[in-house]
Parts: structure tokens; C-alpha cells; sequence
């Protein structure tokens, strides 16, 4: 790399790494509200806020960082051409392809990075997230271990305890759900106890009673020794669930089996396309990049900005982000076309190498400028 690659890309990365603060933080500070409010509504502790925030930001990077590299593609070729650096550099014989170099290096650093986040950070941090969920659902002391106080954790759902032993019991328990067709079950027992299941924490009710009202009216009264009720669904948000696709591992999405297929519920396309995704984000990265610098190049120089240039940036983003979204759906709809998935990332490079074709015909933009005047 020359003295001028050298100087370009740390003007890059260094606004990258600004950007990336600047973004990292606002998609970080709007989720912590959201978790905020929920996990100390139910109780928990603020250890449990951070450890949760914490391991939602490897996502958030993922989701920032090709956002972060484009800004920082625009500002900095911006910078330097209202400067006049990039000037000096073409009257030095420096081609819009060559001044491109420090740029696909710059993208191709990006690219490492969201590598490492798909592939790596990601599953583990949405796989480790997925097992506190777990965990914290089957502690329900504190959503609903409250002495003499009548708690309503989900809709249309009374529950009240008279006392708490030291050993875990619970004497005096009254549960009230009343269902979605408008009957009513009220569950009394004289002790009960709660216990772990892979399906979700059970209460387990002794020397009850159970009383229903159907929706015509007529009570039915069942007494019982014992009685296992589902609480589960009484601490909703929070629930355990089987894995999700992003958290399985790049491998086991490029060749999913019928087992992972029932797990996730999702079908192979679908998997297919998740696994290549991670691999079309990277590659996306220096998509943005390039097309942002190759967007700038367009015209000349001129004391108004590059304000044009900007907006054509920003606009053959989007429409890249509209491309990948359509793409997206086909490789969704047919395993045999995964191959779709890197279909933005194809048109991207396209575009950008039509931009630095155009930037390098200067007899072509002069008349295009002139056909504009006139």
C-alpha cells in the first residue's frame, strides 16, 4: 500500500469506529428501555439488566456496522474532496480504480468483522440469551412467591398464596384463570409445591378443589388429591422455547437435517438462506463501502458540496436493501435457489464498478453536465 492507501484508510476506519459508537449506542440505549422495563417488572435484579443488554450487543454491532461503513465511505471521500485531496491524487494519475483500492481494503476489514459476528458472537450470545430466558422462567419466586397479596402475572389470571414455608411450601393457594370463551376454573388448594418439567415449571396442588363455570352458567366442583397445573404460560415474554435458526452454526444451517428442521420449525429454504445470509452480510459490507465512494466520484467539483452525489448514494442503498429484502423471499420460497441470497451482493458490485467507470470518463460527465445546463 502507498503512502496515500495508507492515509485513506485510516481516515476510514477511523470514522468508522465513530460512526459505530454513535449507532452501537443508540440501538443499545433503545433495547436497554425495553428490557429494563420488562426484567425489573418482573422482579429481577439489575445484574440480570446488564448480563441481558450485554449479550444483546453482538447483534446490535452486526446490524450497525455496514450502516457505519457507508457513513463513513461518504464522509471521508467527501472531506477529501472538498479539501482537494482527491484532486492532487487525479492530477497525479491516480484513476477512480485506483483510489478504490483503500476502500475495498476498508471493506474488506468490515467484512472480517461481521464474519466474525454472524458466524461466531451472534449464535453464542442469542443461544447463551435464549438459556437465561430459560432459566429465569422456571424461577418464578419472583413473579409469583409474593406472601398475602393477590398477583395478576397474565391476563385473566388470579393467583394468591397465604404463607411460604422455609422449605418451599405453600400452604393456602388460590389460582383463578378464566379463559378465552369466558369460562372460569378457581383451583384452592390447602398446600401446593413447584417443580421444574421440560415443558415449563408445574405447580403441584394437594387436597384441593376445583370449581368450573362453564359459559352457560352451571358450576362444576371436582375435588382431588393432587393436581399438576402448567404455569408457564402465567410468565409469558420470558418463556423457554426450542432453538431459533440464529442460533444454530453456520454448518449446521448449510446442511440442515429433518431434525433441526422440526426443532426450529422452519423449513430447509429457509435455513439455506439464514446460513448464506451470513455469509451475503459480510460480503454487503463492501458493497456499501464502495458504492458509497464510487457514488462521490460522479461530477465535479463544486463549492456547493456534494450534496447530489450524497443523496445518489443514499439512494442506490436503498435500493440495494430493497433488492436484498426481494431476493431474500425467493431464496426463502425454494431451497434450490439459496443462491439468490447473494443476489444483492452481486448487483452491488455491479453498480459500483458501473460509478467508477462513469467517474473515470471525464469527456462523458462533461457533456452529460453541459446537456444539464442547457
Amino acid at each position: 500500500m502507498t503512502k496515500f492507501d495508507r492515509y485513506f484508510l485510516s481516515q476510514l476506519m477511523m470514522l468508522f469506529g465513530l460512526f459505530s459508537l454513535i449507532l452501537v449506542m443508540v440501538y443499545w440505549v433503545n433495547r436497554a428501555v425495553v428490557l429494563f422495563d420488562r426484567l425489573i417488572a418482573d422482579g429481577q435484579s439489575a445484574g440480570v439488566f446488564l448480563e441481558f443488554t450485554a449479550l444483546t450487543l453482538p447483534n446490535v454491532i452486526r446490524l450497525v456496522i455496514p450502516i457505519a461503513a457507508f457513513a463513513a465511505s461518504l464522509y471521508v471521500t467527501n472531506r477529501l474532496t472538498s479539501e482537494s485531496e482527491l484532486l492532487v491524487a487525479q492530477a497525479a494519475g491516480h484513476s477512480p480504480w485506483r483510489m478504490a483500492v483503500p476502500v475495498l481494503w476498508f471493506g474488506v476489514i468490515v467484512a472480517v468483522l461481521v464474519s466474525i459476528l454472524t458466524h461466531f458472537l451472534v449464535p453464542l450470545s442469542i443461544s447463551r440469551l435464549s438459556d437465561r430466558q430459560a432459566e429465569i422462567s422456571e424461577n418464578v419466586t419472583a413473579r409469583l412467591l409474593t406472601e398475602g397479596q393477590f398477583l395478576h402475572p397474565s391476563e385473566g389470571v388470579t393467583f394468591y398464596i397465604r404463607e411460604i414455608t422455609a422449605d418451599g411450601q405453600l400452604k393456602d393457594v388460590f389460582l383463578n384463570d378464566v379463559g378465552e370463551n369466558g369460562g372460569a376454573v378457581t383451583y384452592s388448594a390447602r398446600l401446593a409445591l413447584l417443580i421444574r418439567h421440560e415443558d415449563g415449571p408445574r405447580l403441584v396442588m394437594f387436597d384441593g378443589i376445583a370449581q368450573e363455570l362453564g359459559t352457560d352458567g352451571r358450576l362444576s366442583t371436582t375435588r382431588f388429591e393432587d393436581f399438576a397445573y402448567n404455569i408457564a404460560s402465567l410468565v409469558d415474554g420470558i418463556a423457554p422455547s426450542a432453538r431459533s435458526a440464529k442460533e444454530l452454526s453456520t454448518n449446521q444451517l448449510l446442511n440442515p437435517s429433518s431434525q433441526i428442521q422440526k426443532e426450529t420449525g422452519q423449513s430447509r429454504a429457509i435455513l439455506l438462506y439464514e446460513g448464506h445470509g451470513r455469509f451475503s452480510q459480510a460480503l454487503l459490507s463492501i458493497v456499501a463501502a464502495t458504492v458509497g465512494f464510487a457514488a462521490m466520484l460522479l461530477g465535479s467539483f463544486s463549492r456547493f458540496g456534494l450534496w447530489r452525489q450524497i443523496i445518489a448514494a443514499i439512494v442506490a442503498l436503498i435500493i440495494l436493501k430493497s433488492m436484498d429484502n426481494a431476493f431474500a423471499d425467493i431464496a426463502r420460497s425454494d431451497a434450490q435457489l439459496w443462491f439468490m441470497a447473494y443476489g444483492a451482493t452481486v448487483l452491488g458490485l455491479v453498480m459500483a464498478a458501473v460509478l467508477l467507470w462513469i467517474s473515470d470518463q471525464p469527456a462523458l460527465l462533461r457533456k452529460f453536465t453541459r446537456r444539464q445546463s442547457a
